[in-house]
Order: structure tokens, then C-alpha cells, then sequence
């Protein structure tokens, strides 16, 4: 029980900050680009209460750490916060502007992956070695990498999957956008199957190539 209780304080502030500014991101670059929705609904914010879902943030990150504690391993971290609003019919250019809407969140995890890892070699080169925030800045890593990679799937309503549908041409792009409604089923199934980790991997890949650069 105490290793569980040390293992949720390490990984919690790197989930509260990658969830909330992959959600703040959005938003920011949907203003930027004219759809000022989330802007209106006080969801540019870095405020994390405004962003968590109580099942998706809290609940399932926890059983899964449980569950990964008693098995053994790391496991992969896997969670939602509550999607900000976008009006992509606001966009100045929707299908094009979608694409960068969409990309701001799995960019902000890289680039917070980024600063955790920056956070690490500070600590390794100060020579401090306090455990605790030398995995918390693993941690910081792990989840934002986990995160960027999972919404880099190319299947809607994930970032990735809009991201394709405004890049591929039309004949291409709707058959792929009419899958959003089953698009979590699917991303469910693959992790219950485990199966899930096997498409993420070159997006998992290019994410810690990325950060070795910091390391």
C-alpha cells in the first residue's frame, strides 16, 4: 500500500500537467485560428480542475497503476480528460486548420516530455539524488510520451485520427471521419486485447528519440 500511495504521488503532477495542457492547447490554437469556443467556455486554462474527468483522469489512471504494480510492470498509462470544444466550422480554413487544432496536443506533450527530461539532467548534473523528484521527472517522460503517442492514432475522435482526415483527400478523409462514434470502442478493444501497444510503437518510438536529444 505505501509503494502504491509513493507511486500516485510521483505520477501526479506529470498526469495533471500533460492532461491539462494538452486540453489548454487545443484551445489556444483553435482561438488562434478563429473559433474562439473554448476560449468562451473558459477552457484555455491552466487550471486542472477545468479539465478533469473524474473516471478518465482519476479513476482509470489508478486502477491501471494498481493493476501494474501488482503485475509487476510498468504497464501503459492510459486516460481522457474532457474534450474542449471546438467549432471546426468557425476555423477560418476547417479541414486545414483542424490539422493544427489537432496536432497542439500531442505537441504539447512532446514538448512537456521535453521539459521533464531537461528537468532530469539538471538534477543528474547538480548532483541532486533526491529519488522522489528523479521519478517524478521519469514519470514526466513516460506519461506525456504515452499520451502524445496514444493520441498520434490515427482514429477518430483521437487527435491523430483528425489530423488524417485533413490531410487525406475527401474520398479518403470521410469514410475515416464516419468512425469517430466507434473510435474509443476500438481504441478499448485494442488495449483489452493488447494489442494497442503494437500501433503505438513508431509514434512511442519518434517521441523518445526526441527526448534522448534532452538526455
Amino acid at each position: 500500500m505505501e509503494d502504491l500511495l509513493q507511486t500516485l504521488a510521483v505520477y501526479a503532477l506529470p498526469v495533471l500537467f500533460a492532461i491539462t495542457l494538452h486540453e489548454a492547447a487545443h484551445g489556444y490554437v483553435a482561438r488562434l485560428f478563429g473559433d474562439p469556443t473554448a476560449y468562451l467556455a473558459g477552457r484555455i486554462s491552466l487550471n486542472p480542475l477545468r479539465h478533469i474527468d473524474p473516471i478518465g483522469t482519476v479513476a482509470v489512471p489508478i486502477a491501471i497503476l494498481l493493476v501494474a504494480k501488482l503485475a509487476g510492470g510498468p504497464g501503459f498509462l492510459f486516460g481522457w480528460a474532457k474534450p474542449v470544444p471546438v467549432a471546426f466550422g468557425n476555423l477560418r480554413h476547417p479541414k486545414r486548420d483542424m490539422v493544427w487544432v489537432a496536432a497542439a496536443g500531442p505537441g504539447a506533450n512532446l514538448a512537456m516530455a521535453v521539459g521533464w527530461a531537461i528537468f532530469l539532467n539538471l538534477q543528474v548534473m547538480l548532483g541532486l539524488n533526491e529519488a522522489f523528484f528523479l521519478e517524478m521527472a521519469k514519470a514526466g517522460i513516460f506519461v506525456n510520451i504515452g499520451l502524445m503517442a496514444l493520441n498520434l492514432l490515427p482514429l477518430p475522435p483521437l487527435d491523430g485520427g483528425r489530423i488524417a482526415v485533413g490531410l487525406l483527400p475527401d474520398r479518403l478523409a470521410y469514410p475515416l471521419a464516419r468512425l469517430e462514434p466507434y473510435g474509443m470502442f476500438i481504441v478499448i478493444l485494442l488495449l483489452a486485447t493488447n494489442t494497442l501497444t503494437f500501433f503505438l510503437v513508431p509514434f512511442y518510438r519518434f517521441g523518445m528519440a526526441v527526448v534522448d536529444l534532452f538526455v
